[in-house]
């Protein structure tokens, strides 16, 4: 944003009274540590802010939402309609098209709101107001602190708001190791820290506070695993019974596809994942250095992300996904073995 768009949003948030804040389905930690974060802020303001998610997220990230605040579209339908309705500004967080809020895109998109987005993925669609989209940052909560700052309102951060944003910053880098943690990213990490942000306890929240049965289920589908030497890909999957027999949870097989990066001169990691109750495949990519998921998920998976992380979705049966994958690999082996 310019700094004429930027003056303009400062008006329209000071003018803003009902203000609702909505993640992508199945949100991760950079999509409830962004909207916690910016929900801290606005309610600081006097105003009357809401998040809906269009459904549940994981146990793991719900210490952020200590009070039971995150309203889930899908259980009280009728109720968060009403508040997409009433409201004057709708922030976008974490997602740059409306097809990624499920069936809370109609009324969106019908809502007389304006809208902001905030974003890091590629390709974002024109549906807001108000764009702030860069894929060179690390994540969306990096660029809610950076919102924050061109808004004027990093005085009113506090240690909440400081482990929010350092947990979405914390997930979508990979502990801080993915390409795109920055300097900057680092420099923001220190002044979370500054303000109240516990990042070993914020750690152990997230990545230490497992169910045994996710924990099985992650050794269920390592023993999957399988390796195309030729693709330097590895790939794996899990049926609707290893879910059932492992009590999946939403957020269980969150970080099982980066794995398969782990093994020496794998480029290209994938994981299959039946849902029978949609009836689809989801699939989720990752990849190392130039090889860009993104395409590859867009142009084969009704899928994109970001170049390194992306997802898609098969509506073929597993079996038959898995075949349509291997035959789509073939077109890409002289950019996975350069």
């Amino acid at each position: 944003m310019d700094y004429k768009e930027i003056k303009s949003l400062k008006t329209v948030l000071t003018n803003a009274l009902n203000i609702v804040i909505i993640p992508h389905k199945n949100p991760d930690g950079d999509a409830i540590g962004s909207c916690v974060a910016l929900n801290e802020i606005l309610k600081s303001l006097g105003k009357n802010s809401n998040i809906i998610t269009p459904n549940d997220f994981p146990d793991f990230l719900k210490w952020m939402d200590k009070k039971n605040e995150i309203k889930i579209f899908e259980e009280n339908i009728n109720k968060n309609i009403k508040l997409v309705e009433d409201s004057d500004l709708i922030f976008t967080l974490d997602f740059n098209s409306l097809s990624r809020i499920g069936k809370m895109e109609q009324y969106v998109c019908n809502s007389n709101a304006l809208k902001v987005m905030i974003d890091h993925h590629q390709e974002p669609d024109n549906y807001a107001d108000f764009i702030y989209s860069d894929v060179s940052m690390s994540s969306t909560c990096e660029m809610v602190y950076h919102f924050l700052d061109k808004m004027s309102l990093l005085k009113n951060l506090n240690a909440k708001i400081a482990s929010c944003i350092y947990t979405g910053i914390m997930t979508d880098t990979g502990s801080f190791r993915f390409p795109l943690t920055s300097e900057i990213t680092h420099n923001i990490i220190s002044k979370l820290i500054k303000h109240g942000a516990d990042g070993n306890k914020i750690h152990d929240l997230v990545y230490n506070n497992n169910s045994i049965e996710k924990v099985l289920l992650l050794s269920h589908t390592l023993s999957n695993i399988v390796v195309k030497k030729k693709y330097n890909t590895a790939y794996m999957f899990l049926t609707q019974e290893d879910l059932n027999k492992f009590n999946f949870k939403k957020g269980d097989t969150e970080g099982i596809v980066n794995y398969g990066l782990s093994i020496k001169k794998i480029k290209f990691s994938v994981i299959f994942i039946e849902n029978r109750i949609d009836n689809i495949i989801k699939i989720s990519f990752r990849s190392k250095d130039n090889f860009d998921v993104n395409k590859f998920a867009k142009d084969n998976f009704n899928g994109g992300g970001h170049i390194n992380a992306a997802g898609g979705v098969s509506y073929d049966n597993l079996n038959d996904t898995i075949s349509n994958f291997l035959d789509k690999l073939k077109n890409y082996k002289d950019n996975l073995c350069d």
